[in-house]
């Protein structure tokens, strides 16, 4: 054996207490490792079970059965606060205007009541003041927003005051995609409209409403000014002539502030008042599928 090797195997002879006491202190840190592990495990079962807040199983199946949306327009933050509150009895069990009538009778009969019926409402744009009905008095090249808009000066670009701003800001915060900029007026498509009112608290004209889903019927102005001055601003507006209240014999149209209006418990659509209105601002889709059917034959 030559001096190499001998100085090899006393080299591994030397190391092997060393590798004894790493190895012990390996399993030492190991075993306080599980042991701590172990004890925060039961620790925080024990806490889970001692502060578990119960969860009422009525809350969940109403949540369940609402759309998701949160859209906020029942008042509350979201689905999740709307579902314990109908839970708690805070809320009525038809308080989501996106659920149709079916999910609200389901929502009663979780809660052990009756939903009462409520009939569907829509939103509804008070204006008709196409591109081609109304006047600019400027060219406005500013921040396409409707509410950046009506503080400009006079309220916007377009003479009347008082009508569609046409920038979408109602289209931006629908849901549903039920609302559309057309030929510079908003309008919407009453098949896809939940009638949540985000449109309704964002246009900052107030012109935005909520009407019966049924109706045919609608006054398609806002304005509050003489009828001259709204024939000067756009050639379809309301000029309070009256005629529409002397030709409904249900005492459903009244004018107030220089502008028609319709009481819809009262509204029979029978299309009187559009056939009487000289500017044609009062819609009827009875009386246009008259004309329409007129115009074929």
């Amino acid at each position: 054996m030559n001096l190499f090797s001998l100085i090899d195997n006393l080299s591994v002879l030397n190391s092997l207490p060393a590798l004894s006491i790493n190895l012990l202190g390996v399993g030492k840190a190991t075993a306080l490792v599980s042991i701590v592990g172990a004890a925060i495990g039961i620790f925080l079962g024990v806490a889970a079970k001692k502060f578990e807040v119960e969860v009422d199983e009525k809350e969940q199946e109403v949540r369940e059965l609402l759309p998701g949306n949160n859209c906020g327009a029942c008042g509350y933050a979201g689905c999740d606060s709307m579902a314990q509150a109908i839970a708690k009895g805070e809320a009525p069990v038809n308080g989501c205007p996106v659920a149709n009538s079916e999910t609200h009778a389901k929502i009663a009969e979780v809660m052990g009541t009756s939903a009462d019926a409520t009939d569907k409402k829509v939103a509804f744009v008070k204006c008709a003041g196409t591109c081609d009905k109304t006047k600019l008095k400027y060219n406005y090249y500013g921040i396409d927003d409707c509410k950046k808009a009506a503080v400009a000066p006079g309220g916007g670009p377009k003479q009347c005051n008082y009508g569609c701003t046409g920038f979408g800001s109602c289209v931006k915060v629908c849901q549903f995609d039920a609302i559309h900029v057309v030929d510079g007026i908003a309008i919407v498509d009453k098949e896809k409209c939940t009638s949540c009112g985000l449109c309704i608290a964002e246009c900052p004209k107030n012109l935005i409403e909520l009407v019966p889903y049924n109706t045919n019927t609608f006054v398609r102005c806002n304005s509050n000014d003489k009828g001259k001055d709204v024939k000067a601003a756009c050639s379809i507006g309301c000029i309070a002539c009256k005629m529409c209240e002397k030709a409904c014999q249900f005492d459903a149209v009244h004018v107030n502030d220089n502008v028609a209006k319709i009481d819809y418990s009262k509204c029979t659509n029978c299309g009187e008042c559009a056939k009487k209105c000289p500017t044609k601002v009062i819609l009827s889709e009875l009386v246009n599928n008259t004309v329409n059917e007129a115009k074929a034959v």
